[in-house]
């Protein structure tokens, strides 16, 4: 144990409040810091081009010798998806379950580390020492296989984080959370519950996945005589095993389409968290070779991504599938708040096309992997943490979180709704907030991390609103001479043919002020293109109510 008696605990969100996704906590205690998951997020509208978000880790990097771990919960992209891009700037070992592993391992060989990470295979019920603490991984339901929990023991006491969980008492893999183990942790005495909130607003218990299998026993049953193109979660594995089952039970063969569907269904299958049928699967390219009706398709999209193989189908880009009016589409699966629209432009190009589309609004043909609030009261009884802080969700559910919290007796000034990179300091005594570090959001931008700030978005958006004018000049700065031009090209701004008056009186005022610059003698190349942003955004707003991007371009020779 640490012999720093006056340290104190320190539990630090770097992303996952306020927010949804980059999920990623650290904590800290003297010499030793431990990170719990390691998630990105997606970007919201007004982050214009941008692909992923990951979250600053700039205080672990600070403090790299001090960070013994990263301890995965389960493998959905919001808890492990920024893990190639930490372990680019920081070395450090990576300790998960085996399905978790299996998807990370996947994530690294698409995109390898500077140096080769250790990467450890843990089993819920495992506990493994790291500096001052002792993490023990918890089983726990949710909706993609080998989730956990994880209790951490430390010199303060004991921090149960509860990564992202339900109780469903009739899994599909019949492993039901393990609320024996909690109950012991509980009686043990827990010092801080950091619990996640996505579904604190709903009330009662969230629906058991074995639900979802009846309703699409049922709807195989209603559809016989139609080809079936079923979009779900590639990393709900349990979703896409009774998905498979009710394909083989009615006569059919699976394909499967997206990249990350097939590799989940791969790693899945390899590591015997999938049970397959022998030759139900074929590959996209045999379907020509089956009647439609005795075909299942198992796709990625159901969030509207552009890129996913649902998207394409949908506006009739995908080169393998084509769809016909007898095809039914069943979106399993709820949208991300934020993907509304998304998942709203597929369906209205499906109806469009004539296709019976069903999604959870017609039957339930998906459930929720995150615990409404009765299930976070049972974890709250059985655990009685004297301190407690909601994560992984934005206000309204962090606060939701903090009432269900208040109502099961804890007191008020013992919950603590957090901000991203805000400390939490707790001793033996007492707990309060105390400071912030470095945190916030790197932008992914193809190949660029963190290159592209709140400067270049703003100039994106600009560009966007109003388009670009690029004033290009030849001059001669010894003689104060103008050698050709100015020549105006635009982009994005007005349709230059139907313009043509416009931009000629554009270019009589950029003339003006080169001419009045050339009579002084003026030298500053800044001054004048600032000379010319000024002026001749002046005269566009004038006549336009345009605010496009000017970029002045002075050539000396």
């Amino acid at each position: 144990m640490n012999k720093n008696n006056n340290a104190k605990l320190r539990v630090v969100s770097l992303g996952g409040l306020q927010e949804i996704g980059k999920n990623m906590t650290a904590i800290e205690y003297g010499e030793d810091i431990i990170v719990v998951d390691c998630g990105l997020a997606f970007p919201d509208d007004d982050m214009l081009g941008i692909d992923l978000v990951i979250p600053d880790i700039s205080y672990l990097i600070k403090n790299a010798s001090k960070v013994r771990a990263i301890l995965l919960t389960h493998g959905h992209e919001d808890h492990i998806g920024a893990v190639p891009y930490v372990l680019q700037q920081i070395n450090v070992p990576v300790y998960g379950t085996r399905l978790t592993m299996g998807i990370l391992a996947n994530k690294l060989s698409e995109m390898p580390p500077k140096e080769i990470p250790d990467l450890y295979t843990v089993e819920a019920g495992d506990v493994i020492s790291l500096g001052v603490f002792k993490a023990e991984f918890i089983h726990v339901n949710h909706s993609i296989a080998d989730a956990c929990a994880i209790s951490i023991r430390t010199p303060v006491g004991t921090v149960f984080h509860s990564g992202d969980f339900k109780l469903d008492v009739s899994p599909i893999d019949g492993n039901m959370m393990d609320l024996t183990r909690i109950g012991e942790i509980g009686r043990s005495g827990v010092t801080l519950l950091l619990c996640e909130s996505t579904n604190s607003e709903r009330p009662g218990f969230t629906p058991s996945e074995r639900t979802v299998g009846n309703s699409l026993e049922q709807l195989f049953t209603q559809y016989e005589g139609h080809r079936m193109i079923i979009a779900t979660f590639s990393s709900n594995v349990h979703r896409v095993q009774q998905i498979i089952d009710a394909s083989h039970k009615h006569g059919r063969k699976v394909a499967v389409l997206g990249r990350s569907m097939v590799n989940v269904i791969g790693a899945a299958s390899e590591l015997g968290y999938m049970n397959l049928p022998d030759n139900v699967l074929i590959d996209i390219n045999e379907i020509k070779r089956y009647k439609p009706e005795k075909l299942t398709l198992i796709t990625t999209g159901s969030q509207g991504e552009p890129m996913s193989a649902l998207y394409r189908i949908a506006f009739s880009e995908h080169d393998k599938v084509k769809l016909a009016p007898n095809d039914i589409v069943v979106l399993s699966a709820s949208a991300i708040p934020g993907n509304e629209k998304l998942v709203g432009r597929i369906i209205n190009a499906l109806v469009k096309n004539g296709i019976k589309v069903v999604n959870d609004s017609v039957a339930e043909v998906h459930v929720s992997g995150h615990a409404c609030r009765e299930e976070l009261k049972l974890l709250m009884s059985l655990l009685k943490p004297k301190y407690f802080m909601p994560i992984h969700g934005e206000d309204r559910h962090l606060y939701a979180n903090k009432e269900i919290a208040e109502f099961m007796g804890i007191p008020s000034n013992h919950i603590f709704v957090g901000e991203v990179g805000r400390v939490l300091e707790i001793d033996r005594r007492s707990a309060r907030f105390n400071g912030t570090v470095t945190s916030g959001k790197v932008l992914v931008d193809g190949s660029g991390v963190g290159d592209i700030g709140s400067v270049v978005l703003r100039d994106r958006k600009h560009l966007s609103q109003d388009g670009l004018i690029v004033v290009v000049v030849t001059v001669n700065m010894e003689e104060s001479l103008i050698l050709s031009g100015p020549d105006i090209v635009s982009r994005g701004f007005v349709y230059v043919r139907e313009s043509e008056e416009l931009m000629e009186e554009a270019r009589k005022v950029a003339l003006r002020v080169l001419e009045r610059a050339m009579k002084r003698k003026v030298r500053d190349y800044m001054q004048i293109k600032s000379a010319i942003r000024d002026d001749l955004s002046k005269f566009i707003f004038a006549k336009t109510k345009r605010d496009p991007m000017i970029l002045p371009v002075i050539m000396d020779v």
